[in-house]
């Protein structure tokens, strides 16, 4: 029995995907192995979502040429030419499929200055400076004012952005559902790990149906 405390709440869920960006897929600069086999998945949920009239939130990584707004672990790669995620580039737009038809351009202006980017009636583009999707991002004032109970994480990579997601959402006492077949880099004891702080595990075809 799911303790209610826990429990997602779908009439009160946003989805939110985690740098599903062309450059993280196969063959591309930041290939992050497993991101080109969920991307399926993203966009079904993604079009469930829509239908339902739920929230979706994209949050990406946007990085400059020279490095400044790098995390440090890979700043040197990106000053010294790395092509990673460079705001402005095709390789930093969001995978295709994801996006509403037809998609926008992502506006780098906007999003680094920390400002939202619509993508649809109710999907929005957020850019993150670090792993975590709150830290220094309007995302959860913009969750807040839309009522939003429970979140909803797929995309890339889970040992990095989608687990610093899922632990500051659950500082934040945000319900929570990790899509598992959505998602890359998942393996058993980080799986085990989320659980343990309230974290659902879902498919997206359960997902899809619930919503349904």
């Amino acid at each position: 029995m799911t303790d209610p405390y826990l429990a997602p709440d779908l009439r009160f869920a946003a989805l939110l995907t985690i740098d599903v960006q062309q450059d993280t897929l196969d063959g591309q600069p930041f290939e992050i192995p497993g991101t080109s086999a969920a991307l399926p998945q993203v966009r079904r949920l993604a079009e469930a979502f829509r239908r339902a009239g739920r929230p979706i939130v994209h949050v990406v990584r946007l990085y400059l040429p020279d490095g400044s707004n790098v995390d440090l672990c890979r700043r040197r790669a990106v000053a010294e030419g790395a092509r990673l995620v460079l705001a402005g580039s095709p390789g930093a737009e969001l995978a295709p499929g994801i996006l509403p038809d037809p998609a926008p351009k992502l506006d780098a202006d906007l999003l680094l200055g920390g400002g939202i980017q619509r993508a649809g009636p109710e999907e929005v583009v957020i850019y993150k400076p670090r792993w975590g999707a709150f830290y220094r991002t309007p995302l959860e004032a913009h969750l807040r004012t839309l009522g939003v109970s429970t979140l909803v994480v797929a995309g890339c990579n889970f040992p990095n952005c989608p687990r610093a997601s899922l632990y500051e959402a659950s500082e934040r006492d945000f319900r929570l559902v990790l899509v598992e077949d959505a998602i890359s880099g998942l393996y058993e004891r980080g799986r085990d790990e989320v659980l343990r702080i309230g974290v659902v595990p879902m498919t997206t075809d359960r997902l899809v149906a619930a919503l349904g």
